[in-house]
């Protein structure tokens, strides 16, 4: 009688790579630069979760267009960056966000979230209930539009009976995410970790500052045309024009970066990648090459690391 042939075990699946893309405005250039050592090092992202700026660059690099939206992003400056602004009466916020989201759609191809070629989620918070939403279906723009929108600065968006604002103020890095997604493998960027101590020992300079005053501007400009908000230029212009942004966000991102500390402790990515951004201000969009090549150096040196190979600090 034969032997039985020795029964064969399958070689086990592969573990799912997934991209958790943090908040973090413009300092979110930075997911580009990381995305291109990604692929460097010969990585394929098989799911992306992204929070704010996260999740405009996720949802364009999930579509397959991080390529051109790096290109669009190099040629920017001040002129450009004020020019996406579209102030509003300030009732829940001073931009509307339309030109944004119209952004945004010149670089995605898919209408819906379930169409995009890599699955991708994006983080909100819904102000009514405190709880994080995550957007993994429906209108792929919307749900961008969501994401970003940081509470004071942009409005609110309304979704199935629900009012949606930056998910940043509850999962600014969102490994959970990506891991309830399904990932054995979680690559995290963290855009805020150095922002408090950055902030405290380099002050705005000059240029900074103008920048603001000229973002400012348009949307005071733009606030003229309704007499009704004459007290509110006056309210405006009692300290210099940096500070209100800079109040304002600055302190939504030290509460951001306390609870990506503990989310972190808690759930804990296989490879964090922390770039030194933290001087980055609001809206220097202008300053996209240097951001950029700062994720990209941070992320090499953390995946060479991962892998055990040598590195250049």
């Amino acid at each position: 009688m034969a032997k039985p042939a020795p029964e064969t075990v399958p070689n086990p699946p592969a573990r799912k790579v997934g991209l958790a893309l943090g908040s973090g405005s413009a300092r979110g250039l930075a997911h580009i630069g990381v995305l291109r050592a990604i692929e460097e090092a010969g990585i394929k992202v098989d799911l992306v979760a992204g929070t704010s700026i996260g999740a405009v660059v996720g949802a364009v690099y999930a579509a397959g267009k991080i390529g051109g939206l790096a290109d669009r992003f190099r040629a920017f400056d001040w002129r450009q960056i004020v020019g996406m602004l579209d102030p509003v009466l300030p009732r829940s916020g001073l931009i509307d966000g339309q030109k944004i989201a119209d952004f945004v759609r010149a670089h995605v191809a898919a209408a819906s979230i379930e169409d995009l070629p890599i699955p991708f989620r994006a983080v909100a918070t819904c102000i009514m209930s405190g709880e994080e939403v995550v957007c993994a279906w429906g209108d792929l723009i919307d749900a961008v539009r969501a994401s970003i929108s940081v509470p004071g600065i942009f409005t609110p968006v309304r979704s199935n009976g629900r009012i949606l604002v930056d998910g940043g103020l509850v999962n600014p890095v969102p490994v959970s995410v990506v891991r309830a997604m399904g990932a054995g493998l979680v690559i995290a960027v963290d855009l805020n970790h150095d922002i408090v101590a950055s902030r405290v020992s380099r002050p705005d300079s000059n240029s900074q500052g103008t920048f603001h005053t000229q973002a400012m501007a348009r949307l005071l400009a733009s606030l003229r045309t309704n007499p009704g908000l004459v007290q509110f230029e006056a309210w405006l212009h009692k300290e210099p024009l940096p500070g209100i942004f800079d109040v304002l966000l600055t302190s939504i991102y030290i509460m951001q970066a306390r609870m990506t500390q503990a989310s972190l402790r808690q759930d804990k990515p296989d490879i964090l990648i922390r770039p030194p951004l933290g001087a980055v201000r609001f809206m220097e969009f202008d300053r996209a090459e240097e951001i950029i090549e700062i994720g990209y150096r941070s992320a090499a040196q953390q995946l060479a690391r991962w892998a055990g190979a040598p590195t250049d600090d």
